[in-house]
């Protein structure tokens, strides 16, 4: 595993500032009424870029190259995990002692009770990141695919816009940081997060989002769902989407990679379909097949009876 280019700042000709962090509010993308102002002797020749994001970002023209530059689409994504608690509600189960009716019988026994506690597991990265021997920025966001970076970028920046707030829980993940993540999870090697049978470090096709508007945990549970619907609303126009839906609703991967296909495509749907209605077709027959017989027998039952009165 390699880290990731070092941290640089590009300015507008393309030069780098060395020492620049990539994590710091002065390295992210100006708003384009900064940009605007700032280039204002050149708007006969330049096209204001939308808000909202591209229906093709090959052909949108860009006002600062840092909305190009892989190093300021890093601290970029790097702010959003900066600022986002590594918080996760998680299942723990407790025994608990019952009394319970047996055999007309009150006795006692202990049984398991499933019970939803939040859990930090802000240490994870770190650990992971200093276990690989990088720092923790280029480890959670420097492991992720070019590609994939560059489309949430483009996502994440319009729900910026937008006043949705995103924040990023969770990115890059390799082996090791795979084995301590909690809950329902891939196997070690097979996390699209970054998983070694996936390509590991530089290949990393998933974050975790959630917003950080409200100042509540209530609220921003409220404020996060919106986050979701408008992600499900945009996936097709920046290619990043949801692949589980409510089964996993904070994992965001590449609407054309392998992960969302296996399980949001058309055609996977239509099989499952397909099937559940070969079964109820089946299970229908089945039924009718059976009360034929069942008729059948009490019939031949009863006429047999009668020949013997």
């Amino acid at each position: 595993m390699t880290a990731s280019e070092p941290s640089a700042q590009a300015d507008a000709n393309g030069s780098v500032l060395p020492g620049a962090d990539r994590a710091s509010p002065e390295a992210l993308p100006r708003a384009p009424s900064e940009q605007q102002s700032e280039q204002s002797s050149h708007t006969a020749s330049v096209v204001e870029p939308p808000s909202t994001g591209p229906d093709n970002m090959d052909s949108v023209l860009i006002l600062d190259e840092c909305f190009v530059a892989e190093a300021c689409i890093d601290r970029f994504l790097g702010a959003l995990y900066t600022r986002a608690p590594k918080t996760d509600w998680i299942v723990v189960y407790e025994k608990k002692d019952v009394t319970i009716k047996r055999k007309r019988k009150l006795i006692t026994v202990t049984r398991s009770i499933a019970k939803r506690v939040e859990d930090d597991f802000g240490w994870k990265d770190p650990k992971a990141a200093d276990k690989a021997g990088m720092p923790l920025m280029d480890y959670v966001i420097g492991g992720m695919d070019r590609a994939f970076k560059q489309k949430l970028f483009y996502m994440l920046h319009a729900a910026e816009q937008a006043g949705l707030a995103p924040g990023i829980t969770s990115g890059f993940r390799d082996d090791y940081r795979q084995s301590i993540a909690s809950g329902l999870k891939a196997a070690n090697d097979k996390s699209y997060h970054g998983g070694s049978s996936r390509g590991g470090y530089g290949h990393g096709l998933a974050v975790d989002v959630v917003s950080m508007n409200g100042t509540s945990k209530d609220e921003r549970a409220t404020e996060t769902k919106k986050l979701w619907k408008w992600i499900d609303e945009h996936e097709k126009q920046f290619g990043v989407g949801r692949p589980y839906l409510n089964g996993d609703p904070a994992h965001l991967a590449p609407v054309d990679g392998q992960e969302y296909a296996a399980h949001r495509t058309a055609s996977t749907h239509a099989k499952l379909a397909g099937k559940r209605h070969t079964r109820v077709a089946a299970s229908s027959r089945h039924g009718v097949t059976t009360r034929a017989k069942s008729k059948a027998a009490t019939k031949s039952a009863t006429t047999k009876v009668s020949s013997r009165l």
